[in-house]
């Protein structure tokens, strides 16, 4: 997937003239949001456990490759195989490798946005290997050659009749006039159509939302039984996943399967948690002969020790999305790479380049409302700005913007100056807005006013008014402000 973020501005104009985004994205965070506030509300020592998770994730990075190291070991120990993969490249090649070697022509895969970091499916394609994706909202993406829109759930953006479309094209052989408006029986036709693929499938490949270091262990969070089929059913194994995910004990992992399912969809729990821990072993019934897990960097431990590692701690929820004006306006493929919404504007530039997607740390109003959410308490807004100042620093913001912030610089490092020039300002809007306080045209604010009025000040600044109601307490003897 060829990224296009710094075409955001565009992408966002286009995604709020589309009148069906806009119906789905309507929907969505309302709905989310209750349902985390319930689940939330239902946990007393919710706070706690985020404190607590955070606290396991600093120690993780503080010694990250020490844990490592024990997965790998443990791994190995089990019969499974581990693969380091520094680069998107690498990580290509060893999935590739293990697909060959085994003669594979059909791959099933679980959802997993690492491998659309890798751009894995038009790969494997271009080898002659079939993929399939198996999670529902994967597969209907895959129909229609789509990227995900939401890292939990990826065909959020469409409507029923979309998918009901999609899978009357894409399934010919199956009588066009059949009942599908409903989403039970999307859903079976799904389950028949994939049903046969698991079973045909050589290689079957999952991401990980953790990896153990005590036990070895791989661990999925799911709502479909999909995860469990593609892992157990295909001959070989391949768990694809980076090298933030590993925690250090089964006890650290109660504590985020406490907090993960609340932040991504309000659910206690979810349907599925799936360890596995190797190839299968003798007596077992079920199982893969070979057992390997790709661990991708890509650009992730040049993070470490730097002011943006916190960003390292995510786990996936998908929260700060669920929680922003910005992405719940124009939705994910405005964004233009695999991870969308606060967590994309602020891990995006650290994988592919400030330069290739400075646009995205923009999109945002710095509401707070993806730090107040996140599970692990990542200052996501703290790391926005940062990467701002470094697009600033490297000259790529346009020498308009630059020429004002040096103007804004240069005004605030002379507060009386300052105030005197916004208390003008503030008083020659006010006259401006009238009785009606609105402005329907301002200098430098076309962008604004375009499309709806700028409320104008009431005819003084904060620090003017704060100063007045100071003096005013100190001559009334009050202890405190008075409130007008």
């Amino acid at each position: 997937m060829q990224p296009s973020c710094n075409s955001f501005k565009q992408q966002a104009a286009q995604a709020l003239r589309d009148p069906k985004l806009q119906g789905a994205f309507g929907k969505l965070g309302d709905g989310l949001q209750a349902r985390r506030a319930a689940a939330v509300g239902q946990l007393p020592e919710f706070e706690a456990l985020r404190e607590d998770a955070r606290r396991i994730k600093r120690r993780v990075m503080s010694d990250l490759d020490t844990w490592l190291e024990q997965f790998e070991q443990k791994v190995r120990g089990q019969g499974g195989h581990l693969h380091w993969a520094s680069t998107a490249d690498d990580a290509r090649e060893a999935i590739l490798a293990i697909c060959q070697r085994v003669g594979a022509k059909t791959v099933t895969k679980g959802k997993s946005m690492v491998t659309e970091e890798l751009g894995l499916n038009d790969y494997l394609v271009d080898q002659g290997i079939t993929p399939v994706e198996t999670d529902l909202g994967e597969y209907i993406l895959q129909l229609r050659r789509e990227a995900p829109s939401h890292i939990v759930m990826p065909a959020v953006h469409l409507a029923q009749d979309d998918i009901e479309r999609t899978f009357v094209e894409s399934h010919p052989q199956l009588p066009p006039d059949r009942d599908l408006s409903t989403a039970e029986s999307l859903v079976a036709e799904a389950r028949q159509e994939l049903r046969e693929l698991f079973f045909k499938a050589d290689v079957g490949i999952t991401g990980a939302n953790f990896m153990i270091a005590e036990t070895g262990s791989t661990v999925i969070v799911t709502n479909e039984g999909n995860g469990d089929l593609t892992q157990t059913l295909a001959r070989v194994h391949v768990v694809v996943t980076t090298i933030e995910r590993v925690i250090p004990t089964l006890e650290d992992l109660s504590t985020f399967l406490r907090l993960l399912p609340r932040s991504a969809t309000g659910q206690d729990a979810t349907a599925y948690v799936t360890l596995s821990s190797g190839p299968k072993r003798e007596g077992d019934m079920h199982g893969p002969e070979e057992f390997h897990v790709v661990v991708l960097d890509n650009g992730r431990s040049e993070l470490l020790g730097g002011e943006n590692q916190d960003i390292l701690n995510c786990i996936r929820c998908g929260a700060c999305m669920n929680h922003c004006p910005v992405y719940g306006a124009v939705g994910g493929h405005a964004y233009g790479w695999v991870y969308p919404g606060p967590l994309g504007a602020a891990l995006t530039p650290a994988l592919i380049g400030v330069e290739k997607s400075a646009a995205l740390p923009n999109a945002s109003t710095f509401c707070g409302q993806c730090v107040a959410v996140c599970p692990v308490k990542i200052p996501l807004t703290d790391i926005m700005r940062r990467w701002r100042v470094r697009e600033h620093g490297q000259k790529m913001t346009s020498p308009l913007a630059r020429a004002g912030l040096s103007v804004w610089a240069w005004l605030a490092s002379r507060p009386a100056l300052y105030r005197k020039l916004t208390g003008l300002a503030a008083w020659g809007m006010a006259l401006c807005g009238g009785r009606r306080r609105r402005l329907s045209r301002m200098p430098l604010a076309g962008g604004w006013t375009r499309y709806r009025d700028f409320p104008a000040p009431e005819g003084e600044t904060f620090h003017a008014q704060l100063a007045r109601r100071k003096k005013r307490a100190s001559k009334t003897g009050a202890g405190g402000l008075c409130h007008e």
